[in-house]
């Protein structure tokens, strides 16, 4: 952290009563910090981002998944992670930053390096490997480029939230050395490889305490042990016990509890359970993220939205894994070639929940198959319909039939979007 912005913020925090202080605690609404008028700095907004912006229109007040701003959405880290290639992460980040840049955005929430513990975990496309030391590179080099362009990234869900089903309640149990050796080793890599600006603990708790209440892990750990010197915020609706928190390291509470926690935090400080200290540290740690980003965000920002769209492409392409080849491949490009799945004229190329977002382009398969093979005969059945409906026996025959009549049948299958959502 550059001593100038400590200094700075931590003018400026002196400079503020009590109350205004303990106010900086928490969110102004959902996406934006409240900033300080009287030091010039305006609230900044965070938003989504794990693989393209999902930054949300409106005033703030509420979760709208539909409501967002067009932006290149980008292989989510599951596909980037197969590319195996931190440079391309980073060149991602870079271009993410970019749209951040462009959109006044002060924070990209993301990357996510939870593990891939279960294979019904709804987040698993968000993360990028069962694997902390791919994982922890993949993050480091997608931080840096995100972080490239002047605008933060936001490490989460830290830590052990391996699983959506009850993870507001949910308590892992893990011996120390696994919790190191897989669940905290790609946070660690991502800490001091990537020195993001800010941190996002999890909803869960770990063998019984709550990641929010966690000294050990938002202080001990990700701190003293690995050099942390950013903010530390919590995941939408993560905290626990404020005071608590704020004792144990969690500096930013977002969005925010309409003032309850100002009074709790309030009373804390009266009563002497929590230091005046901790309540300074919390508030320079959160007017620095806003000094560190306000010029970014206040910076004409544009960014070329085809250019973009080739680095996903490009991205796809080099995280594409085959896992086999009988000669079949590469297609010719004549004969009869049965395209099989609704899939190849809607395409399932994200999952569902926060970080789903608005693409500025979609490229389609079939469309995309006759313009590369002008001289085939391209044959086409749906086979499935999207997302709900239930199996139609009349079109898996057509399908069957379709492929029966061609040289080569391609076949798109996946998962609705239910089964990979938040």
């Amino acid at each position: 952290m550059d001593l100038d912005l400590k200094t700075r913020a931590a003018e400026i925090v002196r400079s503020l009563p009590r109350a205004e202080r303990i106010a900086l605690l928490s969110g102004r609404d959902l996406w934006h910090l409240k900033g300080v008028a009287t030091a010039g700095v305006p609230p900044l907004m965070i938003t989504d981002g794990p693989h393209g912006l999902r930054k949300q229109g409106g005033d703030g007040t509420g979760i709208d998944l539909s409501a967002t701003v067009p932006a290149t959405c980008f292989p989510p880290s599951a596909t980037l992670a197969s590319s195996w290639d931190p440079g391309l992460a980073e060149a991602v980040g870079r271009a993410i930053g970019t749209e951040a840049r462009a959109e006044k955005v002060a924070v990209v929430l993301g990357p996510g390096l939870n593990l891939k513990r279960h294979p019904g975990c709804g987040r698993n496309f968000e993360y990028f490997s069962e694997d902390p030391l791919l994982g922890g590179s993949m993050a480091a080099a997608l931080v840096r480029g995100i972080q490239s362009t002047g605008v933060g990234a936001c490490l989460k869900h830290f830590a052990l939230n391996e699983q959506e089903t009850n993870r507001m309640t949910v308590d892992v149990i893990v011996d120390e050395r696994t919790e190191r050796e897989l669940y905290l080793r790609g946070f660690e890599i991502a800490v001091t490889k990537g020195r993001p600006w800010t941190v996002m603990c999890a909803y869960n708790r770990v063998n019984g305490e709550y990641c929010s209440d966690s000294a050990r892990l938002l202080t001990d750990v990700v701190r003293t042990e690995w050099g942390f010197d950013g903010l530390v915020m919590s995941d939408w609706g993560a905290t626990n016990d404020r005071v608590q928190g704020l004792r144990a390291g969690l500096d930013l509470e977002m969005p925010s509890s309409s003032g309850a926690n100002d009074v709790l935090v309030a009373r804390a400080l009266d009563d002497g359970t929590l230091e005046e200290a901790t309540l300074d540290q919390a508030a320079c740690r959160i007017v620095e993220l806003m000094l560190r980003a306000l010029p970014a965000v206040c910076a004409d920002g544009a960014y070329d939205a085809g250019e973009h769209h080739l680095l996903a492409r490009r991205t796809a392409a080099e995280s594409t894994v085959l896992l086999a080849n009988d000669g079949l491949l590469p297609l010719r490009p004549h004969g009869r070639i049965a395209v099989i799945g609704r899939f190849a004229e809607e395409p399932r190329y994200q999952g569902a929940g926060s970080s789903q977002i608005t693409p500025t382009r979609i490229d389609a398969f079939l469309p995309a198959l006759r313009d590369l093979a002008p001289g085939a005969d391209i044959l086409y059945a749906p086979g499935y319909g999207l997302p709900h409906s239930p199996p139609d026996e009349e079109a898996l025959q057509q399908a069957c039939r379709t492929a029966a009549e061609a040289d080569a049948p391609v076949v798109l299958v996946g998962l609705p979007g239910p089964y990979e959502s938040e």
